[in-house]
């Protein structure tokens, strides 16, 4: 006799499991539990099986009857029901796998071993996250232009053109990585060349005129929030490496007897390690700071947790709080203040301050012969840079000197 729903919804439980059939190999599991789970038994090559549809109420009677339907035509047509299900699990968890998300984290992964900098790896898992959850949990065989174009476009209607930018640079990656892994066929970002709005090329705001640095020192001298932040801005200005390599320093890379900072390759974006000589000033700023985040661990922590480095945003937030627009100055700025005036001084060869700045060099051998060849010049520009911030910070009269080089 067919089952109604009155019938289903009237089943009690018993000491132990028993059936309520319909017709056609439906029917319906009564658990000592109290669940009520749908069941469909069929024979395939004459050995009985059985195929779980779910669970009553979540599946009605009607539906329940309907998924039945489905797998007698599976049967007639020669397919096992059963398996079919098995299958469809698998590929499903496949597809979980081959999220465009996963595979993006597998590829910045890949590229953390291969030596990508801490600071280009959060960049890259932030870009990610900007394109949304949607895109995330797509499998990546199912994302096409217009998917990426969409979320793109959204990005770009706040104003953030060079975001949308990188956001589309990387996510080709991604899909070109999936397609040397066998994931995907084809890149569908190489068919959005063209289609974004090209961002306006920008220019990091730097103080480079001698008597304003003067002004920005004592600005900073006299900054009262964070001690960390006061103590990042006062070594961006003597060290002038890249705000990243700043904020992820380590005490194990700090040699302050020596007077030596060491930045692993991996931190570096030019991936190769860079050595950066300190000055007396450096030094005595680095002690300060070892007695507050030493011995161990990064230089300068998050405020929240010692596990993660300070925010890529805290110079800059600090200068903004001291009144300096980010037109006038940013923490990638003291680069170019440092360059500006090491150049102008004439004191200095311009391949000892590329150096010190770690830009890159196109010919290796030339690079290395570079580093040998101008360490001790550096070690004396480092001191005199430093001295000349001080001569700066006290109102010293400045002395216009022609340019030598540019930056």
């Amino acid at each position: 006799m067919p089952l109604t729903d009155v019938a289903i919804r009237n089943a009690k439980p018993r000491s132990k499991p028993y059936k309520m059939g319909d017709a056609g190999g439906l029917f319906l599991l009564i658990t000592p539990a109290g669940g009520k789970l749908w069941r469909v038994k069929f024979r395939v090559a004459g050995k009985e099986k059985l195929l779980s549809l779910g669970g009553w109420p979540e599946l009605s009677l009607a539906n329940a009857r309907k998924e039945r339907d489905k797998a007698r035509e599976a049967l007639a047509a020669g397919d096992d029901p059963a398996r079919q299900k098995q299958q469809a699990k698998h590929l499903a968890k496949v597809a979980a796998a081959n999220s465009f998300g996963e595979i993006a984290q597998e590829f910045i992964d890949k590229r953390r071993r291969e030596g990508m900098s801490a600071s280009t790896a959060e960049k890259s898992e932030y870009y990610i996250k900007r394109m949304g959850p949607m895109i995330a949990r797509m499998p990546i065989a199912e994302i096409n232009a217009p998917d990426l174009l969409a979320v793109l476009r959204r990005i770009e209607a706040t104003g953030n053109y060079e975001t949308a930018r990188r956001v589309l640079q990387l996510a080709g990656r991604v899909f070109r990585y999936a397609v040397a892994t066998a994931r995907l066929t084809s890149d569908p970002s190489r068919d959005l060349r063209g289609a974004l709005t090209a961002p306006q090329p920008k220019h990091y705001g730097a103080i480079i005129e001698a008597k304003r640095v003067g002004e920005l020192l004592r600005a900073i001298d006299g900054y009262e929030g964070q001690s960390l932040t006061k103590f990042a801005m006062q070594l961006s200005a003597h060290v002038f490496v890249r705000p990243g390599e700043l904020r992820h320093a380590e005490w194990n890379e700090i040699d302050l007897d020596g007077a030596l900072w060491i930045i692993p390759a991996e931190k570096m974006k030019m991936r190769r390690a860079h050595q950066v000589p300190l000055s007396r000033q450096s030094v005595a700023l680095f002690r300060q700071l070892h007695a507050i985040t030493g011995p161990v661990g990064y230089v300068f922590p998050s405020i929240r947790t010692r596990a993660r480095p300070m925010s890529e945003n805290t110079v800059n937030a600090g200068l903004r709080r001291l009144g300096f627009s980010g037109d006038e100055m940013t923490a990638h700025g003291f680069r170019a203040m440092a360059s500006t005036l090491l150049n102008e001084s004439g004191k200095w060869s311009p391949d000892a301050i590329e150096r010190a700045l770690a830009h890159g060099d196109a010919d290796r051998v030339r690079a290395a012969y570079h580093r040998g060849a101008h360490w001790k010049e550096r070690v004396e520009m480092a001191q005199w840079w430093s001295d000349h911030l001080d001569n700066l910070r006290n109102g010293a009269d400045v002395v216009q000197l022609n340019r030598v080089g540019g930056t």
